[in-house]
């Protein structure tokens, strides 16, 4: 048995070159965060802070400016299907059905055609799309367009799954669903998440631990835990613990958007 992370995103910062020749963009302050296997982490902050940057980082579509990700001990240097990763833009294949976008990397990893039906088949059974496999994307609406890019990613069996902002596009009551329908499939699959959001209430109800960032350039002010019990359910939102989780990220997260408007 190993002590070690599952992810280490170890005093990885990011600065981007200057605008014509105007001064560069300090996005990410060395950040040092340890993410053990199973766990769902969602990282929280306002606009700007940096949050999207880091998780591309891990995702390997961005190179640190300085310090390293590690998963499973391996460097992370560029994307691998260790890796699966779920953006708040629909970014699913237009020219493919439901079930070809979910068989996507399986084929591309040369996975044979009978495993990949059964694969596909039981990831349109878990995001809840049997009698879809067969519709191109624009017949559906945006929460089947995100289950089907959350089971194309879950069918590659991936090491971590990341998630940038995937419910924001969504109406309310869609976006529930989603968070629910996300949270029974990590409570039965127990996937390592790396999830970002700017929502509270959304990073509260998925976590088992929030990340707050502060405001630009980002870095990490606070880890908090949430110890809500399993398996979680909407109503939970209205509960003590809840309110106080709530009312404690708030003030985090305000008290970073006071000094972003003040210039600090």
């Amino acid at each position: 048995m190993t002590d070690s992370p599952k992810l280490l995103i170890d005093n990885v910062s990011r600065v981007f070159p200057g605008v014509r020749g105007g001064p560069p963009t300090r996005a990410l302050e060395p950040t040092r965060l340890e993410v053990a296997e199973n766990d769902f982490i969602t990282i929280l902050g306002p606009s700007g802070c940096g949050k999207s940057t880091l998780l591309r980082i891990v995702a390997g579509l961005d190179r640190p400016s300085a310090g390293r990700v590690l998963l499973d001990g391996r460097e992370v240097k560029g994307p691998g299907p260790d890796r699966g990763m779920v953006f708040q833009s629909y970014t699913l294949f237009p020219w493919l059905t439901v079930a070809e976008n979910i068989a996507f990397g399986l084929k591309e990893k040369g996975v044979r055609e009978s495993e990949r039906r059964d694969i596909v088949a039981a990831y349109v059974e878990k995001v809840g799309l049997r009698g879809f496999e067969n519709h191109y994307p624009k017949q559906l609406s945006g929460g089947m367009q995100q289950r089907t890019a959350i089971a194309r990613a879950l069918a590659n069996n991936p090491e971590i799954l990341l998630l940038d902002e995937p419910f924001g596009a969504l109406d309310n009551q869609t976006r529930a669903l989603m968070q629910e329908l996300l949270l029974g499939i990590w409570e039965r699959e127990t996937k390592t998440v790396l999830f970002v959001t700017h929502d509270i209430e959304e990073a509260i109800f998925l976590a088992s631990r929030v990340v707050v960032m502060t405001a630009r350039p980002g870095r990490i002010k606070a880890e908090v835990p949430v110890e809500l019990p399993h398996p979680r359910h909407y109503t939970m939102k209205t509960s003590a613990a809840f309110s106080d989780l709530k009312a404690r990220l708030t003030e985090e997260i305000r008290a970073e958007a006071v000094l972003a408007a003040e210039g600090h």
